[in-house]
């Protein structure tokens, strides 16, 4: 890092640059500081740049800081290229009627850094690029400006950008929501450059002026400040060839570093929807969550991956190498480890493996496990430096990780699997003094978000240890044999499981929740909190060897989702499990939409399931309930009632209270692979529901700690609380598409249930992937009927409608439901093939 003193030369992306003066203050109200700027750029780089890439791009400088609100900094706002500017900075000039411009790129990480080291805080770039040649190409993209006027403000945005992705997305164009780090919302849509910009303002314009006339009381489509109290104005105007909009990613000059930052449009419906921070927005970057990516230019520039470190440290004050801003490059040979205790604030040790040109860290409190029954927290840390594999010595205090490092073991690593943010296994043969013993030792690291924070991860010694001479595999047990099977044959799972007729098994059906609210939880009652789960419930049994895998309504699941064999291995001969199928995101979150995609793409066939192309993602279950094992004792069961299932006494708990069949579960019922046994939330009903909204989950269920399990039942004993309001509805019919969509459809028309009778619920034509619109329509045309199954369907919604017959039920996220019964802003989450249409009714929350 450059000296606080003086200016000096640094390298960045390859380009010399003077950077000086790093501990001004440019944030007063926060404290935030030239160098912090510098770093946030740095570390932002390589999601900023393809975004802002072969833009024109306009600056405002506060070149002596912000100030505060009541006694503000200048400002500048620049748009020629600076006299000063570098060489190398890559520039293009615009002609206008009485002159020209000449505009400086974004178009790397270098540029970045010199802008904040001129302190230009904000980056404004227009909807367009320029082309090879350096003309102005026709834009790439549609924004339009969300601007609460007084008396409005986030949330009202946040409404009507939902009400905009709705129209756009009904023009078969994709939508990104950013916050502005102002007050407001940016909506974007991605074109495919055909159109001029004037063609896009006109567009824009109408439908900002089309929502105006339908929504007057929330959304306004003209600047006119005296129009504008308790309402949104649409701003269309910034797609003018001439207009610009601040950058994704950029920082903003207000007195907080806030950010406009990219959001996903789940984070758009969360209740609370609040601006974000740039070292939030650092924390989603550096979990590679970029939701605004695909509005990018091209494949984006590599990343600076020693950035954190470098940030942190002060090479004129730590013994510790900290290298230039050079790339990190993988080198040649064997990959090294290295282990470290480190003496610091609190004693840990640091585990590192080396990957891609640097040591990616993990801090372990509690040090290694060296036997297999023992499991430790693993908190990810920032990459460092190769070198830093063989570095020993004091930091100096005051100094970031302050303390003694001694070097605990190193040697050579072999990484085995290496998949991004989920899991890491690999085979570490350290020194033969060294604290692994001189044997090599197979490691498995597992991202764990869940217990509380993004980076913590479990690090544990696997079972299938290699030999000492590495030249023959230690023999396995069942479980482990289990556990590692698509490892064992090539990433691809066994496709000759029993089929269910060929089981002599009968299970029993799900016991189900009521939809409640936090009033609605008595309290005289304890009760237990466990996520919600979005996927499909199953029940399981084990019987000889096998699972078999029932959905809620009882259709046999078994052969579409084989990987789930491995529960098997882990629970006992005649156990009867309740649990929630799921797929997992990239951030470790259940997807409902990745599971319908692995339910159409494999078609109910065993299929692989990871490690080759054309693979499809594989799904988990979440076992939260026991309701049949082993007795305890053999022959002592207490009085309750026997299941024959295999040899030995298996016990009936669905009399058991909750606790009691929850405490079973975890006591005979091992984890694996695919198979989890989530914790219960041990805080109150608010912390838990805080919880499940941090990680992303639907809601929370809570459990009287006394009920018994009934079985079929709908029971008081058990109430959902969800986030978002979800309803299940019949699929009556859809109407035609337009342009993309012409060959699909354009909205499906819905039904649901009230008194026995089926009425119409409005239509829905957002939240389809393209591959799912084929699939919707395909599925469709096989059901096709000449009338309505709903009597009650208006004129406007018949004019072009095809209808199908009501046996397919479907699942949508909503805003509320209108007066005459109708759900409003309805986004398609998938079909739910475990439902029945008759049992689809209004769900009260």
């Amino acid at each position: 890092m450059a000296s606080r003193d003086s200016g000096e030369l640094v390298t960045v992306a390859g380009h010399r640059l003077r950077v000086s003066n790093l501990d001004k203050v440019l944030y007063p109200q926060t404290g935030t500081t030239k160098g912090e700027v510098l770093a946030y750029y740095a570390q932002v780089a390589h999601v900023l740049v393809p975004q802002a890439a072969q833009r024109p791009a306009t600056r405002k400088r506060w070149v002596n800081g912000v100030g505060t609100a009541q006694d503000p900094g200048p400002v500048f706002f620049r748009k020629d290229l600076e006299d000063s500017a570098p060489d190398w900075v890559p520039r293009a000039t615009l002609k206008h009627k009485d002159h020209d411009s000449t505009y400086p790129l974004v178009d790397n990480a270098a540029v970045l850094a010199w802008l904040g080291q001129l302190a230009a805080l904000e980056i404004h770039v227009p909807q367009w690029r320029f082309d090879q040649d350096l003309a102005p190409a026709r834009p790439d993209r549609m924004v339009l400006d969300l601007d609460p006027g007084p008396g409005a403000g986030l949330g009202e945005c946040a409404a009507v950008a939902l009400m905009c992705r709705e129209v756009l997305e009904g023009m078969g164009l994709r939508t990104f929501p950013v916050t502005s780090g102002s007050k407001g919302i940016h909506v974007y849509a991605g074109l495919d450059g055909s159109h001029t910009s004037d063609q896009i303002s006109a567009v824009a314009k109408e439908l900002a002026r089309g929502m105006a006339q339908e929504y007057p009381d929330l959304v306004v489509a003209q600047m006119k400040r005296s129009l504008r109290e308790g309402k949104v104005f649409i701003d269309w105007s910034q797609n003018n060839a001439s207009k610009t909009t601040v950058c994704p990613y950029s920082l903003r000059g207000k007195d907080t570093p806030w950010v406009a930052a990219p959001r996903t449009w789940d984070e758009i419906e969360e209740p609370g929807l609040r601006q974000l921070e740039f070292h939030e927005v650092l924390e989603r970057v550096a979990s590679g969550h970029d939701p605004i990516a695909p509005l990018g230019l091209g494949e984006p520039p590599v990343a600076d991956k020693l950035a954190s470190y470098r940030s942190m440290r002060d090479a004129t004050l730590t013994p510790e190498p900290v290298p230039g801003p050079e790339a990190a490059v993988p080198r040649g040979g064997s990959a090294s480890f290295v282990i470290q205790e480190h003496h610091a604030r609190a004693l840990h040790w640091d585990f590192r493996l080396e990957h891609d040109g640097v040591l990616v860290s993990w801090a372990v409190p509690k040090g290694p496990p060296l036997t297999s029954a023992t499991n430790r927290l693993a908190v990810m840390t920032e990459d460092h430096p190769l070198d830093y594999g063989r570095f020993e010595g004091k930091i100096p205090k005051g100094q970031y990780g302050a303390g003694t490092v001694e070097i605990w073991d190193s040697g050579t690593c072999r990484i085995e699997k290496w998949e991004e943010g989920k899991e890491v296994i690999a085979v570490l043969q350290g020194k033969h003094d060294g604290g692994l013993g001189g044997v090599p030792r197979r490691y498995a690291l597992i991202h764990a978000a869940r217990m509380g924070g993004e980076n913590n991860w479990l690090l544990r010694l696997m079972k299938d240890q290699p030999d000492p001479d590495e030249k023959t595999a230690a023999s396995r047990s069942k479980q482990g044999v289990a556990a590692e099977t698509t490892e064992e044959t090539g990433g691809r799972v066994r496709e000759d499981s029993p089929r269910a007729e060929d089981r002599a098994v009968v299970l029993p059906q799900a016991m189900l929740a009521s939809a409640g609210g936090p009033g609605d939880l008595d309290p005289a009652t304890a009760w237990a909190h466990e996520m919600k789960w979005d996927g499909y419930r199953a029940i399981i049994g084990i019987a000889e060897g096998t699972a078999v895998i029932h959905s809620r309504n009882g259709n046999d699941l078994g052969a579409n989702y084989p990987e789930l064999q491995e529960i098997a291995a882990l629970a006992p001969e005649g156990a009867v499990l309740d649990g929630e199928i799921v797929v997992l995101d990239g951030s470790g979150r259940p997807d409902f939409s990745l599971l319908q995609e692995r339910t159409a793409r494999t078609g109910g066939k065993p299929r692989a399931v990871e490690g080759r192309e054309g693979s499809v993602r594989p799904v988990h279950v979440m076992l939260f309930d026991a309701l049949a094992l082993p007795a305890a004792t053999a022959g002592k069961t207490g009085g309750k009632s026997k299941i024959t299932a295999g040899p030995g006494v298996i016990e009936d708990l669905c009399r058991l209270p909750y606790l009691q069949r929850r405490r079973r579960l975890e006591d005979q019922v091992a984890e694996g692979k695919y198979v989890h046994i989530p914790p219960s939330h041990d805080g109150t009903l608010e912390q838990a529901l805080d919880s499940s909204a941090e990680l992303g989950l639907e809601g929370v269920v809570a459990k009287d700690v006394e009920s018994s399990y009934r079985p079929g039942k709908r029971s008081a004993s058990w109430i959902k609380l969800k986030h978002h309001l979800h309803q299940e509805v019949v699929v009556i019919g859809w109407r035609r598409g337009n342009g993309s969509r012409s060959g699909t459809f354009g909205s499906l028309l819905l039904g649901i249930h009230r008194d026995g009778v089926l009425h119409y619920a409005g239509r829905v034509g957002t939240g389809f992937s393209d591959p799912e619109l084929q699939r919707v329509r395909t599925e469709l045309e096989r059901h096709t009927r000449k009338t309505p199954a709903a009597k009650d369907v208006p004129a406007a919604d018949r004019a072009d409608a095809t209808w199908v017959s009501p046996k397919l039920v479907g699942e949508v996220k909503f805003a509320g439901r209108t007066r005459d019964g109708r759900l409003r802003h309805p986004v398609w989450r998938g079909w739910r093939r475990d439902k029945e249409p008759a049992e689809v009714t209004w769900e009260q929350r």
